[in-house]
């Protein structure tokens, strides 16, 4: 697939975002993986975020070179075999957010990879860790991480869940359907959420093993890059030290994951925000109507202006909650709810105004009479789905109104 891209504007945030209060540590990992990002991620973005959805097309070179650049280390310990940092998920938070600034469906595949599925395997045993953890970290093997049903997706509840895991002659048996799941179709293992009596039990699945169907990827709105689709178990034998944590209590793993993932979906928010409000600027500063710059009308002045500081308050949220998440003790909530809702309602809005800002063609994948393409048009499709997955925005101002009013009366 070959095209043409307007050159690439002004990073803005070098200028309207002073970095205080931020470990060195860091702001160096935000550079490192901002220089690799522009040398690496930009020049395949367009094809990654377009090419139809299959596993052939899955940006498995791009994964490998990440994987030597030691990026899926940073979320890691040195025991783990990571890179040990102190603030490791704000680390990991602004590798997203710099990801997702070229390509939103690049930084979700490596959400799950790291965060969810490689967070759940740290309560896995020594063998686990050994077999799935340090090769996930050394890109030999790409993990996903499995709640979501056909029925059950918000409501976690064993009431709503179908997925289940009976304990048999020192192994588990499983049954049942997942649904939506991300990097499945190219995915070599699952840390799956299933039903165990009257609890839930995560456990590590081998998607090879007996029994295991991935159905074929979906075909999406956006966020083309990043594979999804259903995965089915009949009667799979799993050994029972594939257990994460312990038996029966694999809804609290799965949780506590899901926090520190919408933490990095906070932070994709803001790295799509980030790239609207420079290539809307750029675009305002060139276009011209009624023979001047579009920059010049007040309205759009004052609508950057906006922009600008939402982005600022959405990054400082997500750091805010990284940083609880470092520091401890416990899960950062609200604030790992305020910062997933506002970050990604905000790449909602803007991508709004963005494609409204580039006209028509802002609409176009691609335009026939010279291949051009604008980022604009792949953000409008990929943001929308940041407001749902990790926990949709509506359960995210319900947590923030549980911390308001308390659980007797949000329920």
């Amino acid at each position: 697939m070959t095209s043409t891209l307007a050159t690439q504007p002004v990073r803005l945030q070098e200028r309207l975002s002073h970095d205080v209060g931020i470990p060195a540590e860091t702001l160096a990992i935000r550079q490192e993986v901002r220089d690799f990002a522009d040398g690496h991620v930009a020049p395949l973005a367009y094809e990654i975020g377009h090419r139809e959805e299959a596993a052939e097309n899955f940006p498995r070179a791009l994964m490998d070179r990440m994987a030597r650049q030691g990026l899926f280390r940073i979320p890691f310990t040195h025991p783990e075999g990571g890179r040990g940092l102190n603030y490791p998920a704000m680390a990991t938070a602004v590798m997203i957010e710099e990801l997702a600034y070229h390509s939103n469906s690049v930084a979700a595949v490596v959400d799950v990879n790291c965060i969810l599925a490689g967070n759940a395997l740290r309560h896995g045993s020594e063998k686990i860790r050994k077999s799935c953890l340090l090769p996930l970290l050394e890109g030999h093997k790409i993990g996903s991480f499995a709640t979501t049903e056909p029925d059950a997706s918000t409501d976690l509840s064993v009431e709503a869940l179908r997925t289940e895991a009976k304990h048999v002659g020192g192994k588990y048996v499983v049954n049942g359907r997942k649904r939506f799941i991300s990097n499945a179709p190219v995915a070599d293992f699952v840390t799956l959420l299933c039903i165990e009596g009257t609890g839930m039990t995560m456990l590590v699945v081998d998607l090879d093993a007996p029994g295991v169907h991935v159905g074929a990827p979906d075909k999406k709105l956006g966020n083309h890059g990043q594979l999804t689709a259903d995965i089915y178990f009949d009667n799979v034998e799993v050994p029972e030290d594939n257990v994460l944590g312990e038996p029966g209590r694999g809804l609290k793993i799965a949780l506590e994951t899901l926090t520190y993932g919408r933490i990095g979906i906070a932070a994709s928010g803001v790295g799509m925000a980030q790239a609207l409000l420079d290539h809307s600027v750029q675009r305002l500063q060139t276009r011209k109507a009624f023979g001047k710059p579009i920059a010049q009308f007040q309205h759009w002045q004052f609508r950057m202006a906006e922009r600008a500081t939402e982005i600022e308050n959405a990054r400082n949220l997500y750091m805010k909650a990284a940083r609880r998440l470092d520091e401890g003790p416990g899960f950062p909530e609200p604030e790992a709810a305020m910062a997933k809702w506002y970050a990604t309602n905000l790449a909602g809005e803007f991508a709004r105004d963005a494609v409204q800002i580039y006209g028509g063609y802002g609409y176009m994948r691609e335009l026939a009479a010279d291949s051009s393409h604008y980022r604009v048009e792949e953000i409008y499709r990929d943001c929308k789905i940041a407001e749902i997955y990790e926990g949709a925005n509506e359960i995210q101002k319900l947590v923030i109104a549980r911390s308001i009013f308390g659980k007797d009366i949000t329920g």
